[in-house]
């Protein structure tokens, strides 16, 4: 159970450790937002976008509602919304280390 458990924290994880997703994550950070509208704002390939969308989607960090011909996409929820701020938080207690870090972590 243990092992089931430390798997999808890795999973989940993963979807945070992409600069794209990451990206897209802070621009609906505070406000739901079309494909387009993320696409003008990190400045991104669409077909990319929606890729990376459907990944965030599929994982369970961003929900998408519909609108007319528009799919309006958000966090989930307040907590999804807290941990990146736990990220900046966390990160810039220890940005200078990170910079230096020369350990390169790959899966």
């Amino acid at each position: 159970m243990i092992q089931e458990n430390l798997e999808l924290k890795v999973k989940f994880l993963r979807a945070f450790g992409d600069k794209t997703r990451v990206q897209i994550l802070e621009c609906i950070k505070y406000e739901e937002k079309t494909v387009s509208q993320i696409v003008e704002s990190i400045e991104g390939n669409q077909s990319n976008i929606s890729q990376h969308l459907a990944c965030l989607r599929g994982c369970g960090i961003i929900v998408g509602r519909q609108e007319g011909k528009y799919v309006y996409y958000g966090l989930r929820n307040q907590q999804i919304k807290e941990l990146l701020d736990t990220f900046d938080h966390v990160l810039s207690q220890i940005e200078n280390n990170v910079a230096c870090c020369e350990n390169h972590i790959s899966s």
